[in-house]
């Protein structure tokens, strides 16, 4: 006999069904007898309490990126809802497969302008893959089931739930439903066997060939495909941010990063290779440049799963849609095995001027100053480059990608498309829940922390074992630098008063540490990592330290400047 049950129970029921066992949320009055349904389901779902439904979402990706499942935040009406937006905007921009469900006033009061009512599905609809509407109890299982197969099928993304009031107290008889199948939705395109010949052909006759990599290969854990379809062919390979993690940092064909503030080799022979081989990426503007003047020389492959990727942003002379990890093996297959030493060897030359004009200067400053960039690569090695990197955004962003170096695959969480300052606090505490078997070292600048400073409190609770390091300049960092070298120096409301994070740590309960010395850094990077639970290392950086290489804005990829 079936089980005759409230739709909020239902809820939870089918979260159940699709496998949940974590939900990050903040309970309000039109959500409230979903929360009073998720009381008796504690044993099945950890539900963790954030301190803002913005820290909700942006914990659910750090949780979903580490762990590739779907995240789960379950949130109230109104603000409640509107602050998930800057998460659902963020996860639809970084293809991170993300459920977000909100209560809604009861069907009956919509549209009265009633208490806490906002229209969520008009407001979402833009920012995600699927914005749906409960207004039965009927429909929860079925409505739970369609979200999840979307928001984790074919490019991933997030998924919106509006659960009306009314539609959590009516009871039905439940049943849980399964799908894997939505009309007029083609989560992977066929494959055409002319494209993954041509594809073959024109890496076959390449002499200088390049492949950049994408977040795409992570999502459809493709990454050993990738490593063989890259060494069948002798292909040098540049990572977008989000790929950085797909090849090993020290593999042989692992050039570097990719963009404006990427390594000098991957950026200077992307104008010079003769073919361009894109897998799983989505010639980003931080990425080519100015597209005008981008690998005009050569010929453009572009391995993808989403068809509106194709020729939206790079002309691709052969797309090959699908899955990669299904594409990529299709046509190494097709392969043949060469060797292209010479060209190879063009990326050391631009190594070696990287590496003395801003890599070493970066790593052993004259200053008695800390750098950025000497704190990271502390982190990194004192973790044996085997930790998840969690970054905010601006300087420690950039600093924290170039000089972490990775070893296994889900090792880099960071707000890529969207540039959400304040990301990288709660999506630290995801990625504790999504890998707690790894290490999780989160960076952030002094404005990026304070802007979600509150998760700290989420942190406390949970004693989230989150390694937090903060590199504290004093400044908005990555807006100075921009002011210093296009706006003439002009310091517009960059530079920051800041409080003491240490006496803000001590009433979290969160052991912490200052450094000001090169000294004490190692120590203090050893202290932090043999803390159990979290810890706060404050890094007083310079203030006025740049990221380098350095396209700039409207200039071509080849146009990388040295120094400031």
């Amino acid at each position: 006999m079936k089980d005759f049950i409230t739709g909020a129970e239902a809820m939870m029921r089918s979260l159940e069904h699709q496998g949940v066992t974590t939900v990050f949320g903040y309970p309000g009055g039109s959500i409230m007898p979903t929360f009073d349904a998720l009381f008796d389901f504690r044993h099945a779902l950890n539900h963790i309490l954030v301190r803002h439904e913005q820290g909700a979402a942006h914990a659910a990706q750090g949780y979903a990126r580490v762990s590739g499942k779907v995240g789960v935040c379950l949130v109230t009406s109104g603000p409640g809802a509107t602050n998930t937006i800057t998460g659902i905007a963020d996860a639809m921009i970084d293809s991170c497969p993300l459920v977000v469900i909100a209560g809604q006033v009861g069907t009956g009061f919509l549209g009265t302008d009633a208490f806490q009512e906002v229209d969520l599905v008009g407001i979402t609809q833009p920012i995600s893959k699927w914005s749906y509407q409960i207004r039965r109890a009927e429909d929860v299982a079925w409505a739970v089931a369609r979200a999840f197969y979307i928001a984790r099928s074919g490019r991933p993304g997030p998924v919106v739930l509006d659960f009306a009031k009314n539609a959590q107290v009516e009871k039905i008889h439940y049943e849980p439903v399964a799908i894997d199948f939505v009309r007029s939705y083609v989560p992977v395109p066929d494959t055409d066997e002319a494209s993954v010949k041509e594809a073959a052909e024109l890496i076959n006759a390449a002499e200088r060939p390049f492949v950049l990599v994408g977040q795409g290969v992570e999502l459809a854990n493709a990454q050993k495909e990738l490593i063989a379809f890259i060494e069948k062919a002798d292909l040098p390979a540049g990572c977008t941010l989000h790929g950085l993690s797909v090849l090993p940092t020290e593999h042989p064909l692992n050039k570097g990063m990719l963009g404006m503030h990427g390594n000098l080799g991957p950026n200077m022979n992307t104008n010079k290779c003769d073919v361009l081989i894109a897998v799983g990426m989505r010639f980003d503007d931080r990425v080519t440049g100015n597209v005008a003047t981008y690998a005009k020389q050569a010929k453009v492959i572009h391995f993808d799963i989403d068809p509106g990727e194709i020729n939206k942003n790079v002309r691709a002379d052969v797309a090959v849609l699908g899955d990669c990890r299904e594409t990529l093996p299709a046509v190494a297959r097709l392969l043949k095995k060469k060797k292209h030493a010479e060209w190879i060897d063009s990326f050391g030359e631009y190594e070696q001027v990287e590496e003395e004009r801003v890599i070493r200067p970066e790593l052993y400053p004259a200053s008695e100053e800390l750098s950025m960039g000497e704190v990271v690569r502390a982190v990194s090695e004192a973790t044996l480059h085997r930790a998840v990197l969690v970054t905010d955004v601006g300087q420690n962003q950039m600093m924290a990608a170039r000089y972490f170096k990775y070893t296994q695959e889900r090792s880099i969480v960071t707000s890529g498309g969207l540039g959400t300052m304040g990301f990288s606090l709660p999506a630290a505490i995801g990625a504790t829940f999504g890998r707690p078997d790894r290490t999780v070292c989160a960076f952030m600048g002094d404005g990026g922390l304070q802007m979600n400073i509150q998760e700290l409190g989420t942190i406390m609770e949970q004693q989230a074992p989150v390694k937090i390091i903060c590199m504290n300049n004093n400044f908005l960092g990555n807006v100075r630098q921009w002011q210093a070298m296009f706006f003439n120096g002009r310091y517009s409301f960059t530079p920051m008063q800041n409080p003491d994070y240490m006496k803000i740590a001590e009433a979290y309960g969160i052991p912490s540490r200052r450094v000001f010395a090169r000294e004490e850094l190692k120590a203090a990077v050893d202290e932090m990592l043999a803390t159990d639970g979290p810890f706060l290392l404050e890094a007083c950086v310079q203030e006025e330290g740049n990221v380098m290489p350095m396209t700039p804005p409207g200039g071509s990829v080849n146009q990388m400047l040295l120094e400031c």
